[in-house]
């Protein structure tokens, strides 16, 4: 396979709190390769916006990124001047958040915003500039494409929204688009809809994405790899289909059984023991070994990742047998 689009390597980021530094994102490496899509899940508070806030540099205080690379083609985006990131964001690296109404201003109409965004990075006339923008809403299907770009979005349904959030964030063709759990809020055939053309936009324009989200439902239909995320950290990673259905790492396996199923009518849902630690006061050593039932005392150290062909896993007791010898 050729070289990523985006490599992070060793990314870490930490908050100052009155309680001491925390590492909302501690040490994460992952990659993605030109059209294809990688999901990134776990529970809430587990590091994935932040993860995707820290590879856009758009970390708010008390925070900042405090370690790691991230290479955009080979380049560490963390040595640019703020300036030159202008030139990034929106253009190379493309964002679209939970809420739209993030991304849309309530008082311009669509056709401003838009063509705002494409005269940010291109020096394009504004009859042009309409031109791209009908074309982008045309693109994540949206009809009356004239009649949408001159209404408000208060006037569009949460669907519609997120629609134009993506088109927006697909305007200038980026080549990482990092989409934070963008149809969480939407119902089940909007969402499908939106999953469905999000995949035809990363073949067709190759655009490499980041699909963070909770729900494994989605990934499943949609990404082509999983990292699964952990108290900040990356736990296991993996083609989806083997580490959907042979998880290795005790965490996978408890969300993918916390899954409701058609086979277990009547019966109570599966619930991992416990709950997700707070980030001030992480023990020493594997974080999830006090809801594990695979942890022994050797889990009071941080496992080294073990990989074996796609796999990875951190963990010294995975469910599925790992080579012995951990990989750097």
């Amino acid at each position: 396979m050729n070289s990523p689009i985006l490599k992070v390597e060793g990314l870490t980021t930490e908050f100052e709190t009155r309680g001491g530094r925390i590492k909302a994102v501690n040490g994460v490496s992952l990659s993605v390769h030109k059209g294809e899509i990688l999901g990134l899940v776990g529970e809430s508070g587990s590091g994935k916006s932040q993860t995707g806030y820290s590879i856009l540099n758009l970390v708010d205080k008390p925070g900042c990124i405090t370690g790691g690379r991230i290479l955009l083609n080979g380049a560490n985006l963390l040595a640019l001047p703020e300036s030159e990131w202008r030139h990034v964001r929106g253009k190379r690296i493309a964002m679209v958040f939970q809420d739209p109404m993030l991304t849309l201003n309530p008082v311009l109409r669509i056709d401003t915003q838009m063509i705002e965004a494409v005269q940010a990075h291109a020096a394009v006339s504004r009859s042009r500039a309409r031109e791209v923008a009908r074309a982008c809403l045309v693109k994540v299907g949206i009809a009356a494409p004239d009649e949408r770009l001159a209404s408000y979005p208060h006037q569009f349904s949460g669907g519609m929204r997120q629609r134009v959030a993506i088109a927006i964030a697909m305007i200038h063709q980026p080549e990482v688009l990092i989409a934070d759990e963008p149809t969480t809020a939407l119902d089940v055939t909007i969402q499908e809809q939106i999953l469905y053309e999000m995949q035809a936009l990363a073949r067709e324009c190759g655009t490499a994405m980041i699909w963070i989200t909770h729900d494994l439902s989605v990934v499943a239909g949609l990404a082509d790899r999983v990292a699964v995320m952990y108290a900040g950290r990356i736990v296991e990673h993996g083609p989806t289909r083997q580490l959907l259905e042979q998880p290795a790492h005790p965490y996978t396996a408890g969300l993918l059984q916390s899954v409701p199923s058609r086979n277990a009518r009547g019966k109570p849902l599966f619930q991992i023991p416990g709950s997700a630690p707070g980030l001030a006061d992480l023990a020493p050593g594997c974080s999830f070994r006090n809801r594990c039932g695979h942890a022994r005392e050797e889990c009071v150290r941080y496992p080294a990742v073990r990989a074996y062909g796609a796999r990875e896993v951190s963990c010294f007791h995975p469910i599925i047998p790992f080579p012995e010898v951990a990989a750097a």
